[in-house]
């Protein structure tokens, strides 16, 4: 079945360009236009569709190559695209950056596998003419750069109207606008990236912010026609296995301090049968009654080990739960919840649940990073000897024992070590995966749930 879904791909010459705040400024007008809409994030980052989703009070999810696939990333824009006037691709990082010094599963990538028109953000700061140089440059490095149009940020409004001119007349492309220096809608970060929506202050003022000032200098329509310009899409149906036995209850830790998750591997295994029940490590006294699974994703459980440890009474409970063979999939800091201790920003150690007899260590710097290959060294709760996963790696803490029970190789220069703690009913450790990447993996999970549900009935 062909689908038409009008869309866009923000991209940038580099990461800091300001591609998130021109996303949400555009996301915001046009929710405020009573558009319908849908937005999605180029790569593995968990945060910038959490500001996606703020905007929009819409799911949000992401576009991830490496992870996913060609066929895979365009069935998940098409099913969240299906009915929207406008959908919105923030990119990752330069246009043409891409897995090492390639253009391997970054936004040029995308853009190609979606047949997306490409809409380029420059950063207007400390350049005139020269910005159009750069402009230059990316249309001509590659002969399909699909790109249709600029947008300025930051840009002193004194030079757009010779921008505009020069760029429509010698490039043949869109000049759609520009925002000026905001100082008072700034976007705060961290060292993952940005805060959390959750965290920015007055959230709500910086968008509506943001959203005024896109409506008097960024041509709105002039972006629609573009998104209308989009190829259609051939639409397959997702190939699911089929739903498992019975309908487990899945406890998945969701509040502050971990709230890293795919949108569509949580859909994923709903669509298997699963019931997810959300609770908070850091407030809630036990996991919710009934539970037979438990996922922890990643976050920042670093800046509150304090409040972890003063909460004992959730510690005993998930490491019971561990313990008595509940199946648990943890990442990154879902993992070093589970460990005996970890370290704070501040260097200070703090309880935490003891499940896996390790302790978790603040560093200095970025530790391993970016996209690699799992090979399972053993039969796992996930999958079967032999078998891979492609993951993504991103944190600075580290830990005194990060596991054996597979193989990684980084995509970018093939290097290799081990990691993962995992058993019949754990999997656990810094990669973050995709059920969606394969399904049988989520399938497996369940089953495992429910095989525990009814040891517990026995």
């Amino acid at each position: 079945m062909t689908v038409y879904a009008p869309r866009v791909l923000f991209a940038a010459p580099s990461s800091g360009a300001g591609k998130t705040t021109v996303t949400c400024a555009i996301l915001r007008a046009f929710h405020r236009r009573g558009l319908h809409l849908a937005a999605f994030k180029c790569g593995p980052d968990y945060i910038d569709p959490m500001f996606h989703r703020e905007v929009l009070s819409v799911p949000s999810t992401n576009l991830d190559l490496f992870l996913l696939g060609e066929d895979m990333v365009r069935q998940i824009l098409l099913e969240h695209a299906r009915g929207a006037a406008f959908s919105l691709l923030e990119g990752a990082m330069g246009y043409y950056d891409g897995i090492g010094f390639t253009e391997r599963a970054g936004s040029y990538d995308l853009a190609r596998a979606t047949r997306t028109p490409v809409v380029l953000i420059v950063d207007g700061r400390g350049a005139a003419q020269s910005l159009l140089a750069q402009v230059k440059g990316f249309l001509t490095y590659r002969t399909d750069s699909r790109i249709a149009g600029v947008i300025w940020n930051r840009l002193s409004p004194s030079l757009y109207p010779a921008l505009q001119q020069r760029l429509e007349q010698e490039f043949g492309i869109r000049s759609l606008g520009f925002l000026p220096k905001m100082d008072a809608a700034v976007l705060e970060s961290r060292h993952l990236g940005l805060v959390t929506a959750a965290e920015v202050d007055k959230l709500q003022q910086k968008m509506d912010c943001l959203a005024e000032q896109a409506e008097r200098t960024v041509d709105l329509d002039g972006l629609l026609a573009v998104a209308q310009q989009a190829e259609p899409l051939s639409q397959e149906g997702l190939e699911l296995p089929e739903r498992g036995r019975g309908r487990p209850r899945i406890a998945v830790a969701r509040d502050r301090a971990f709230c890293f998750y795919y949108a569509d591997s949580l859909r994923l295994l709903e669509r298997l049968g699963a019931e997810l029940c959300l609770f908070s490590p850091l407030t809630d006294a036990a996991l919710p009654p009934g539970c037979r699974g438990m996922l922890l994703g990643g976050g920042y459980p670093e800046l509150h080990a304090a409040e972890l440890e003063r909460n004992a009474p959730m510690r005993e409970s998930v490491r019971a739960a561990v313990q008595d063979g509940m199946p648990c999939v943890a990442e990154c800091g879902g993992f070093l919840y589970l460990h005996r201790t970890l370290e704070d920003a501040q260097g200070i150690s703090h309880q935490m649940v003891g499940a896996i007899a390790a302790d978790g260590k603040r560093t200095n710097r970025l530790q391993r990073f970016g996209y690699a290959t799992l090979t399972a060294l053993r039969d796992n709760l996930l999958c079967k000897a032999g078998e891979r996963i492609p993951i993504h790696e991103f944190h600075y803490w580290e830990s005194t024992d990060s596991g054996n029970a597979f193989q990684a190789e980084k995509a970018s220069n093939g290097r290799t070590w081990p990691c993962i703690h995992a058993s019949g009913t754990l999997f656990a450790g810094f990669p973050h995966i995709h059920f969606c990447s394969n399904p049988r993996w989520a399938q497996r999970f369940l089953e495992a749930c429910v095989q525990y549900e009814e040891a517990q009935k026995s």
